[in-house]
């Protein structure tokens, strides 16, 4: 249930997610960046984690590889072998060294992948064998969508393979083993990854589920897998270190729903009704905002909340019995009214926090802030457009002008 506006909240007051105790409500949200080489954590990942890493500050990293079949990018990370866990031991000691908390985004990108197995310059990518992607569905990605390819190219999304219901069981125990591989590395929990488009996605959304078998059709049906994924997951680490990512009202990569208010209200009652029967709650529900799709994708939509918007939002907030998280488009403005009216608990931001090594820093103090350069977002240099954007107290780097005072 949603709490009451705490008096004088603010996105840097203290707040107690679950077991962890944070010094202010200003997230690093998940931002696939594509530097992780040949699916291994490098050092790079240390220093920008640590780089955004505050006493007390709250970071999910970028969306994590469960098993070689789930990538849909070059070049992001896994955690479903040995030499990856070890390489993320690093990463999260780094964090670690800083006081932050940290959590790793599990991630299936279903049929968001390519069938393309591609042995170039060591590039190992996509779908081993050549093997269709996963999905709920035997319908592809169209329209506009296209895949970033290794070679840097966009290419058109391939016809994907619906999961046959008795191999469903594999995929959940691959967001299983990847949770207590996480915890393994030092992480202090997980987010399930079950917005925009992607696999678990696939599943909730209408405009993409046709099954006919009990993963498909009614509500409940289509909400199946994603509980599935998170039983699985909180018997193994404990509900007070997962936390769970939706988007009902997002149609990124064409996942639309007929009714995303009854959509979102019905992932909500369900997580609800998991912990009441646990005693025990989720570490937080994480939900994007509907102007994801229309500001969060290019650099010219509206950065404001309309009012239908606005109360879509209040009603899934007031419905969830936990912690609860915002993200897309959000402005200093923007965060700060929507805490200090109870409309979340905490506020992630994205593309801010990708040039703005100390953002909870500049909208502390209403400092500007440094321009992120697009092009540079899912490239693989390990320090351009990724470790080399300035600290509010270096001197002005010509190629970062201040994009806005917020």
């Amino acid at each position: 249930m949603a709490k009451s506006p705490a008096d004088g909240a603010t996105l840097f007051s203290p707040f107690r997610m679950g077991k962890f105790q944070l010094s202010h409500r200003v997230v690093l949200a998940p931002m696939t960046r594509c530097r992780a080489i040949n699916g291994i954590p490098q050092p790079a990942l240390a220093e920008y984690y640590s780089q955004r890493s505050t006493n007390g500050g709250f970071l999910i990293t970028e969306g994590t590889m469960i098993s070689p079949t789930s990538a849909g990018f070059p070049h992001v990370p896994g955690i479903y072998n040995g030499e990856q866990v070890e390489a993320w031991k690093k990463v999260v000691q780094a964090v670690h060294a800083k006081g932050a908390i940290i959590f790793c985004q599990l991630w299936h990108v279903g049929r968001a992948s390519h069938e393309v197995f591609w042995e170039n310059e060591s590039q190992l990518v996509y779908q081993p064998g050549g093997g269709a992607p996963i999905s709920s569905t035997n319908n592809p990605i169209t329209g506009r969508w296209r895949i970033l390819m290794p070679d840097g190219s966009n290419a058109r999304y391939p016809v994907p393979r619906a999961l046959k219901t008795s191999e469903i069981p594999e995929v959940v125990e691959h967001y299983r083993q990847a949770a207590l591989n996480a915890i393994s590395a030092g992480f202090d929990g997980i987010e399930i990854h079950g917005a925009h488009g992607y696999l678990i996605d696939q599943f909730l959304k209408d405009g993409i589920n046709d099954r006919t078998d009990e993963y498909g059709g009614s509500l409940s049906n289509r909400c199946k897998f994603l509980v599935q994924v998170v039983q699985a997951v909180a018997a193994a680490i404990g509900p007070d270190r997962v936390g769970v990512r939706v988007s009902p009202a997002i149609d990124h990569l064409e996942a639309r729903d007929s009714n995303p208010r009854s959509l979102g209200l019905a992932v909500i009652e369900k997580l609800n009704n998991l912990q009441f029967d646990w005693g025990s709650k989720l570490a937080y529900l994480h939900v994007t905002q509907p102007r994801y799709t229309a500001y969060g994708q290019t650099e010219s939509g509206r950065q404001g909340s309309e009012e239908e918007e606005a109360e879509l939002m209040r009603t899934w907030r007031r419905a969830y019995h936990g912690t609860f998280i915002c993200s897309g488009g959000f402005t200093r403005e923007l965060g700060m009214d929507a805490v200090a009216v109870g409309d979340t608990d905490l506020v992630s931001y994205g593309r801010y926090f990708i040039s703005n090594p100390d953002l909870v820093l500049r909208l502390k103090v209403n400092a500007p802030l440094n321009r992120y350069v697009r092009a540079y977002f899912y490239t693989h240099d390990p320090v351009k457009g990724y470790t080399d954007y300035p600290f509010l107290n270096e001197a002005s780097d010509k190629k970062h002008q201040p994009l806005s005072r917020l």
